[in-house]
């Protein structure tokens, strides 16, 4: 049997694609960073998709990636940080493996992020957007079962309880 999928889920700069990386590495599965493959597939920044075609347009971008990411098995899957603004991509990547949102207070998001000019949502008063994003955000990023607190750990730290996890979900 294939190896499940292992998604990363969570707010921008809480370690999704780094971790990602590490995972693959240690795992030998491929890592797909949703975002980067929209841009590639796109042939724009995620910045210039905003820009020119709105952040609804991006959000169906990634419906139909959702989609087609959770019909393969042995992926790493590093997602947006808005993939939780519809339920049904959290419902469809829990069904292709194990889905672990990664967190982290805003003011390490922030540290993390304040020379970062790439985020399209953050511009102007970053620390105070990332407190409002997440926020709204909470709620959606609390309803997925698993997590790992990013605050103070290394990216092999965190693979670290995310493996933990996977070997405990490929028990059932």
């Amino acid at each position: 049997m294939k190896k499940q999928n292992i998604i990363l889920v969570g707010f921008m700069g809480t370690g999704k694609t780094v971790t990602g990386r590490v995972l693959a590495r240690r795992t030998g599965m491929e890592l797909v960073d949703m975002d980067t493959l929209i841009a590639k597939r796109q042939g724009k920044t995620i910045p210039e998709i905003f820009a020119a075609d709105g952040e609804p347009a991006f959000r169906t971008m990634e419906r139909e990636l959702v989609k087609e990411l959770s019909k393969c098995r042995g992926l790493i899957i590093s997602t947006g940080g808005g993939i939780v603004l519809n339920s049904d991509n959290i419902a469809d990547f829990e069904k292709s493996g194990l889905t672990v949102c990664l967190f982290a207070s805003p003011e390490t998001i922030f540290q993390r992020l304040e020379k970062d000019t790439t985020r399209p949502l953050l511009s102007g008063d970053k620390k105070g957007q990332i407190e409002a994003l997440l926020a709204q955000r909470k709620p959606l990023y609390a309803a997925i079962a698993h997590t790992v607190n990013t605050d103070g750990l290394t990216d092999e730290q965190t693979a670290d309880q995310i493996l933990e996890l996977y070997a405990l979900e490929s028990c059932d």
